[in-house]
């Protein structure tokens, strides 16, 4: 009878070997599944954006995990032997996959939003624009009633600010630093489990920066060549609605403006309707 059981195989994508005694290490097992979740956001993104860049991005970052399938079969240099014999994993180590990965995924979003992504000029502040309509009470409780008021009144006034805004470059830059640290978190949890020795894990972060600079060269070409533009003019192109705004363009920033605008002639409208009423 114990002939006919089936044996079990696991899921190594996601299969992480950590000591449950330390917190570290259970931290750890979580930093090891930032690629798999930047998967995810990349699909979401091209799926919600159909933006070119992002698909370009997430492109590049498949063919970097090929350049690592094809380097650690090239150099077959074995992972640490305490990680062979407990037979957590399996394959080669050089250089780590994880490490490659997630620096590629950083340097390539730095690379975006601070060389490539130019946001077009603000939009004129809201003070230059046509007043919002006013609810009844609202003035009295932002405008005058001692120096609590003048404080909300600042607040929401940067809130506006704020919303009709691009990032600024110290904004992004804060963003693209914080991807590096997280790119190096993922780099430093492969050693602390042992998956890796740090010369794997250094060549891996030296793979995922060298194969972000080249991606980007070539996306360069691309689109200094002509050839994104005349890519995005294809039948398929246009039936999946793929768009190149993203450049010039803040997402956030162009969807809230939209928004907005709606929201403002709806509220010019119902206006204008409760005065013809009276």
């Amino acid at each position: 009878m114990a002939d006919d059981v089936t044996p079990l195989a696991s899921l190594s994508l996601t299969h992480v070997y950590y000591n449950p005694d330390d917190p570290i290490s259970l931290l750890c097992a979580w930093l090891a599944l930032v690629p798999q979740a930047l998967c995810v956001v990349y699909a979401t993104l091209i799926w919600s954006t159909r933006e070119a860049e992002v698909a370009l991005m997430f492109a590049g970052q498949l063919a970097c995990e090929a350049v690592n399938f094809a380097l650690k079969r090239l150099i077959k240099q074995e992972r640490p032997r305490h990680v062979i014999l407990h037979g957590a994993t399996k394959g080669y180590g050089m250089p780590s996959s994880h490490a490659q990965f997630a620096f590629f995924w950083a340097v390539a979003l730095t690379l975006f939003l601070l060389v490539r992504h130019q946001p077009l000029s603000s939009p004129p502040p809201p003070s230059s624009r046509p007043p919002r309509p006013r609810k009844k009470g609202e003035d009295e409780r932002e405008g005058g009633g001692g120096g609590g008021g003048g404080v909300v009144a600042r607040w929401n006034a940067d809130i506006e600010r704020y919303a009709h805004e691009p990032w600024s470059l110290a904004q992004r830059a804060l963003v693209s630093f914080a991807a590096l640290v997280v790119a190096t978190l993922v780099a430093w949890s492969r050693i602390y489990l042992g998956y890796h020795t740090a010369q794997q894990v250094l060549v891996g972060c030296v793979a995922g920066v060298g194969s972000a600079l080249a991606w980007f060269g070539v996306t360069y070409f691309a689109r200094q060549s002509g050839l994104l533009a005349w890519a995005l003019e294809m039948p398929v192109a246009r039936w999946f609605r793929l768009r190149d705004l993203i450049v010039e363009e803040d997402l956030c920033q162009a969807g809230w403006e939209k928004w907005e605008a709606r929201r403002r002639e709806a509220e010019l409208r119902k206006e204008a309707k409760g005065q013809k009423s009276l």
